[in-house]
Formats: C-alpha cells, structure tokens, sequence
C-alpha cells in the first residue's frame, strides 16, 4: 500500500541527509521502519549489493542532491522523466526515487518484510507545485464524497463514509510525518493524501452497494480520481524541501 511504501520514506529522508538536517545511519534507520532488511543493488564502485548506509553515502558521493518520489500508474506516470526502460521498471512496481545530481532512479522489490532497491539511470522530473496539487485533492475529495453520497453506495462500508467526511481534520502523527526540514503545511499534505489512498485502496476491493454496472462505473471513476489527486498530492509533498 502506497500509503507505508518505502519509496516515500527513502526520498524524505534521503532529502533529509542531503540537506543535512539528519546523518546517514539516521535517515537509514528511518527508511528500514518496520522492515527487516533493505540492500540496493547496482551502484557504481560498489560490486555487491550495498546496505542503506553504504547505499546513502554512496549517493551523496554520486553527486545526489535532491531525492524525487515517483508513484506513476498506467495512464498517469507522476514523477517519470525517463528513459523509457527505468519508466517501465517504476510503472510495473508503481513506485520509485529519483536522485537528481546523479540522475539515478532507485525501484524497489518488495520479498517479504524486506525490500531490493535496483539502481537504473533516471532523468530527473519536473518540479512538484505543493499549492496545486493540495488544492487538487482537496477538490476531489469533495467530488468523491459528493459522488458516493449521489449514489448512495456508503451503506456498503460505513466507515469509509466517516473516512471521507473527517478526512479534513487530519493533522500531523506519529505516522504522518515526513522528515525534518518540511513544512507543515507538506506534512499535512502527505497525511491526506495517505488517508486518500488508503480508503481508495478498501473502497477498489468491490462494488460497494452498487445495483447497476453504471452505478459501479461511476463509483469507480470517483475512486479512481480520488487516488489519481492523491498520488499526484504525496509526490508534491515529499519533494525536496524548499527554504527561504
């Protein structure tokens, strides 16, 4: 689920290393979480895969200055600058990093609670508009709800409804935050989003409440563009941190 993905926290915290707000066996720390083991594999000077402390240090040696997230879907490469062979790695996966300086992308493979990195070339994406892409998904979150409440497709999972409904009163916790170095309003950002997704992702395991295959067709579309703002919502969110 995006929402605990390890790209997002290799790329706040890898942001974080780089602009010197934590060290390297700190940010790799974050990034393990709850996982047991992460390695990355292919990075220059470096014939075995390497552990993320290694890996962080080699980056920075690499010249990575800045850590992108990437959570591209077919149809809707967010984060995807290429070559075409790294946008197919990242889009069969769903996610990815890219370390601008280096113009290096990082996709993960999930085996068990551990994840493989491998390191492919990558060109660095365009810059992320925070403002645009909050506003975005504040927008679909009310179509959404307007959407479902219209087809009255709630009473299938009520407690998604009540998702929706108290989505705008998310602020920072334990498990919304980023990194040191972003703002508030980012940290915010990324928490609805990640709810977002989250009740996207248990709302797409059926039909709901649906009668008719329209009924069905439009509480997907809704779900889908819900899921569609919120990815484009955590990429702003999580890209590197810009101070005054």
């Amino acid at each position: 689920m995006l929402t605990t993905s390890a790209s997002v926290r290799f790329t706040v915290w890898t942001n974080a290393m780089l602009t010197g707000a934590c060290d390297p066996d700190t940010a790799a720390h974050k990034i393990l979480g709850d996982d047991v083991g992460h390695h990355v594999a292919g990075l220059a000077g470096h014939p075995d895969p390497a552990t993320l402390p290694v890996a962080l240090n080699l980056l920075r040696a690499a010249g990575a200055t800045q850590a992108h997230l990437a959570l591209p879907v077919p149809g809707d490469p967010i984060g995807l600058a290429g070559p075409p062979s790294f946008n197919e790695a990242a889009l069969e996966t769903g996610e990815a990093v890219v370390l601008s300086g280096a113009e290096i992308g990082l996709v993960p493979a999930y085996v068990g609670p551990a994840v493989q990195w491998s390191v492919m070339p990558a060109a660095s994406p365009l810059p992320a508009d925070i403002g645009e892409a909050d506003r975005g998904l504040r927008l679909a979150l009310i179509e959404a709800a307007d959407s479902l409440a219209a087809l009255d497709v709630a009473r299938w999972k009520p407690e998604v409804a009540d998702a929706l409904i108290d989505i705008r009163k998310i602020g920072s916790g334990r498990n919304d935050d980023l990194a040191p170095g972003y703002q508030p309003r980012a940290v915010k950002a990324a928490a609805t989003a990640r709810r977002c997704l989250a009740i996207a992702d248990a709302a797409l395991e059926d039909d709901g409440a649906a009668v008719t295959g329209a009924e069905a067709d439009a509480r997907r579309r809704a779900l889908l563009d819900l899921a569609a703002a919120a990815r484009r919502a955590l990429v702003a969110a999580c890209a590197p941190p810009v101070h005054a």
